[in-house]
């Protein structure tokens, strides 16, 4: 086993994964899929590889079939120190000849950006496939371990899909997804302060490229961040200012882009159930089936089920640059290209905080619960952790609920452990808000619930006295603050 490069910030799970896969002395050649959306870091993860392990490495171009046949002979004779490159005339001849290089032991072969070769040769997987033949050289010789990475995510998940030619014959399928919120803070170097942590977390993601491509370093201070936003997110001379509608428009199978664009833009604007977006499209409920698949399956949009209700889901934007970008940059884009980025960002203080940083908190919120919170703080196992609505009698309306924490029993019915409120605001959470909980709790249905559910409070601006002081004789409270979200269970 190889330990981790001191380069690679992170991704223990990923290259712990990456090491067994090209590590194992068992005979036979095996396939592993590394994928993700582009910028997260998966190129520099395979090149530490490549190096730690002697392996080939070979990044393919959006050119034709001959020129990366000819750029692959290239690579290879160079990697076995060759003076002049080797010809290939076809992928069957190329893939046959590397995949040598595990005859005399584990070594890696890794193919990056393997959607451009299947776009203009779309037989490779099966070439592939015939390569790893059961009873071929390869597979009863050699102890090669290919990988192939690429970032068009439609492409790379229907490698393994019913009925492709690799499907069943890879033995490691890797998605190498953005930083959790805790990384993120550490990478950008806020892990000191929680409350910039969490607005550079809102405002782009994890997205490991994104700190480069803000110039290296992000605002030292929640103080700074407004000067910073301007400079960097705002500003249309900054590799920031249009990432949000790149990021859609380099996924290939994104065919519409103006379609999905105004559907990223219902969502950002508080549409999140299914009937909502339509009528902001307006277009029937059943005619935009196609475009949430779509955003969901390049991971810009997520569906969050509802915790107690079957077929009853909301849809929320996955990537925070996308939700900038449609709020902020494609909104006021003609005043920002005039120069006007601090008027922009200072009079959409209200879009920010309700559209942007609140929900954004109650996502957090729930990766608290089903990341880092201690059992103990729920209740016991979080198995699953979402929101749902509430009907109730007494107000005679239904009642939004944050958190809805869930222990799935091995050979029982789900109960809730916890439910909870996140809020997002400049004053300190107080009674009424725990009072309010308490009401929820028995609004719950009764077959949901073993025991008593524990109530959580998520504030990212404290709790009064008096609420502490009920809380401290309490021990069905839980109170959370951004440092506990940041660096406590």
């Amino acid at each position: 086993m190889v330990a981790k490069p001191q380069e690679l910030f992170a991704r223990d799970r990923e290259w712990r994964e990456l090491d067994e896969f090209a590590a194992s002395s068992q005979v036979g050649a095996a396939l592993g899929l590394v994928y993700g959306r582009r910028r997260q870091g998966k190129t520099m993860l395979l090149e530490l590889l490549a190096r730690a392990t002697d392996g080939l490495l070979f990044a393919a171009t959006q050119q034709t079939e001959r020129q990366n046949l000819a750029d692959l002979g290239a690579a290879y004779a160079a990697y076995l120190g060759l003076r002049q490159p080797i010809t290939f005339n076809s992928w069957p001849e190329a893939l046959q000849e590397i995949v040598r290089v595990g005859e005399s032991g584990p070594k890696t072969v890794i193919i990056d950006e393997f959607p451009y070769l299947v776009a203009t040769t779309p037989a490779l997987p099966s070439y592939v496939q015939q390569v790893l033949s059961p009873m071929g050289f390869a597979k009863q010789q050699t102890k090669t371990r290919m990988i192939l990475c690429g970032s068009a995510l439609t492409t790379m998940t229907q490698l393994l899909g019913s009925g492709a030619p690799l499907r069943g014959r890879a033995s490691l399928e890797l998605v190498v997804r953005p930083f959790s919120y805790r990384e993120a803070a550490e990478f950008w170097n806020a892990g000191h302060d929680s409350e910039l942590a969490f607005q550079l977390h809102a405002l782009v993601g994890g997205t490991p490229a994104y700190l480069e491509m803000c110039g290296g370093s992000g605002p030292d201070t929640s103080d700074a961040l407004a000067d910073w936003v301007r400079h960097r997110l705002l500003n249309p001379a900054s590799a920031m200012f249009r990432e949000g509608w790149f990021v859609l428009r380099e996924e290939p199978s994104i065919s519409d882009p103006t379609s999905y664009s105004a559907t990223l833009a219902a969502l950002s604007a508080g549409n999140h159930r299914r009937s909502e977006i339509a009528a902001a499209l307006g277009r029937p409920a059943t005619a935009i089936n196609h475009l949430l698949s779509g955003l969901k399956d390049v991971g810009l949009v997520e569906q969050v089920d509802d915790a107690l209700r079957e077929k009853r889901s909301v849809y929320r934007i996955a990537e925070p640059v996308v939700r900038f970008h449609q709020l902020l940059v494609r909104r006021h884009e003609p005043q920002l290209i005039a120069g006007r980025a601090a008027r922009v960002w200072d009079q959409s203080s209200d879009t920010v905080a309700s559209k942007i940083y609140g929900p954004h908190f109650e996502d957090l919120a729930r990766r608290w619960c089903f990341d880092h919170a201690d059992p103990s703080s729920l209740g016991g196992l979080a198995s699953r952790v979402q929101p749902t609505a509430l009907s109730c009698r007494e107000h005679q309306r239904g009642h939004e609920l944050d958190i809805v924490v869930t222990d799935s029993q091995a050979f029982g019915s789900d109960r809730v452990t916890a439910i909870g409120e996140a809020k997002y605001r400049q004053r300190p959470v107080e009674m009424p808000q725990l009072q309010r909980l308490d009401h929820l709790r028995g609004l719950l249905p009764s077959s949901k619930v073993a025991e008593l559910p524990r109530l959580l409070l998520f504030s990212r601006s404290g709790f009064s006295d008096e609420l502490r002081n009920e809380a401290s004789k309490r021990t069905d409270v839980e109170l959370i603050d951004l440092e506990r979200l940041y660096h406590g269970a």
